[in-house]
């Protein structure tokens, strides 16, 4: 390739669209652009196409590949003719929780969920979503004869209605019927959810050249966007990602598949033919923010407020469920202040609270990456959250260990880029873009650590029993 080449990536997040363009020599990025989504838990699709083609206005012309990455797990229903038959039902929406439970009695149990598709359904995954539908839609689920993730359906609306549905296997072993240990659809799992079988889009390879576009722009796969934010950081085995945004998730990059029995890890493949073992919270970044609101401050106050408290806020604890919880899997739970005390209740302990309490959640997540035996050689601390100060002096105490931060970057957009600009060389691996300037924070204090998480245990212990 030549210098000047330019690639495209697509972030189509929950918020949303994000398009950014980069030379695909050197990752440099060269344009970047912006749109936003309907803040709701299901949404017409065509919101994400609109959201794509005012960010991508003008940004593309000149791209000779691009490659989308989506939010997981969202259920995209067509009829016959490829027409969206309801609006997408997205991974936050817990409304299918039963559906989650009843699937898991319905197969066998928990293990046995593990081993076929290697993960435990909870409500976000498309499979419970379709047991949803099934059971309180009839009539449209009698019309559904296709289903395609978020990403997927954008990747199809560009490449036109004539192209082949395609996706990756990072999003598909995100469905919960797909197997990332054999690689390959699990229909029998369909059928148990949605009473009969439904057409599915074919998994394409990672860097597989699936379509083009009439400018004759190349189209990659894309993938999840956790898979395309581990692609955008360049992560390798022993590299941790622990992303603050919408939700919250640890993830890592690990050269074989795991099955962890008790749900708690979501063994998904990453956007290169390995895995990308994962434990997703469904309350992160939008804790600060309702915390904010609580304090009458912006979320630069929350920071100073919480860095005038002491680590451990005095023994307040915030369980911080205020949408439920996926992990642990609290569907119908909401946030609990405890250690609440005259000398305890000042906004400096609140802030301080919130924040170590989001934080106590990612590190459960570390932890069960390293009981199922991922290494842990570097924590990434990547997404909104990860801008907060407050945030980037409790995380090393908080996760017990030595933190990079990235310099702030659209991680999932890059990564789609990068996996554009893998289609457009045909290598065997993805290109190598370094990371961004980074930040190295190592100032941790062990007894704090164990004494926050300590508190948070023994709250969420006696609230919930777990």
């Amino acid at each position: 390739m030549t210098a000047g080449n330019l690639v495209a990536g697509i972030d189509s997040s929950t918020q949303s669209c994000k398009v950014t363009v980069v030379d695909a020599d050197t990752g440099a990025i060269v344009r970047e652009a912006k749109a936003p989504h309907p803040d709701t838990t299901e949404v017409d699709p065509r919101h994400w196409w609109d959201a794509l083609t005012d960010a991508g206005s003008g940004l593309l012309d000149d791209v000779r590949a691009l490659a989308v990455a989506g939010q997981q797990h969202g259920l995209v229903a067509l009829d016959a003719d490829g027409a969206v038959v309801r609006p997408a039902l997205l991974w936050h929406d817990t409304r299918s929780a039963d559906a989650a439970s009843d699937l898991i009695t319905e197969f066998g149990g928990p293990a046995a969920w593990a081993e076929a598709v290697g993960s435990v359904p909870v409500a976000s995954f498309t499979v419970t979503k379709l047991r949803w539908v099934a059971e309180h839609e009839p009539d449209i689920a009698a019309r559904i004869a296709r289903v395609l993730l978020p990403h997927d359906w954008l990747t199809w609306r560009l490449l036109g209605a004539d192209a082949e549905p395609v996706t990756d296997g990072g999003d598909a072993s995100g469905t919960g019927y797909w197997s990332p240990a054999e690689r390959e659809y699990r229909n029998d799992v369909v059928r148990l959810a949605f009473g009969a079988e439904v057409a599915l889009p074919r998994v394409a390879a990672p860097a597989e050249v699936v379509g083009e576009l009439n400018s004759g722009a190349l189209v990659a796969p894309g993938t999840g966007d956790n898979m395309g934010a581990a692609l955008g950081l360049g992560a390798r085995p022993g590299d941790v990602v622990v992303s603050v945004g919408t939700s919250g998730t640890v993830f890592a990059v690990h050269p074989c598949s795991v099955a962890d029995p008790s749900g708690t890890v979501a063994g998904f493949c990453d956007a290169t033919g390995r895995y990308l073992p994962l434990v997703c919270t469904l309350n992160a970044a939008r804790v600060l923010g309702a915390t904010a609101q609580l304090l009458g401050v912006d979320l630069d106050g929350v920071d100073r407020l919480a860095l005038a408290a002491a680590p451990g806020a005095d023994g307040l604890v915030l369980l911080p469920y205020l949408d439920g919880e996926r992990t642990p899997n609290l569907p119908g739970a909401a946030g609990s202040l405890h250690g609440l005390r005259r000398d305890t209740m000042t906004p400096e302990n609140l802030a301080r609270a919130a924040v170590e309490g989001m934080l106590c959640g990612l590190a459960d997540g570390l932890d069960a990456l390293r009981a199922l035996g991922v290494d842990v050689r570097r924590v990434l601390l990547v997404g909104g959250g990860a801008r907060s100060a407050a945030v980037r002096e409790a995380a090393p105490t908080v996760l017990g260990a030595p933190v990079t931060v990235p310099s702030p970057g659209e991680y999932v957009a890059i990564g789609a880029a990068r996996q554009a600009a893998w289609a457009l060389t045909g290598a065997e691996e993805p290109p190598e873009w370094p990371l961004r300037e980074a930040t190295v924070l190592d100032d941790i204090d062990d007894a704090a650590g164990e004494r926050i998480r300590g508190h948070y245990a023994d709250a969420r212990g006696a609230v919930f029993g777990c």
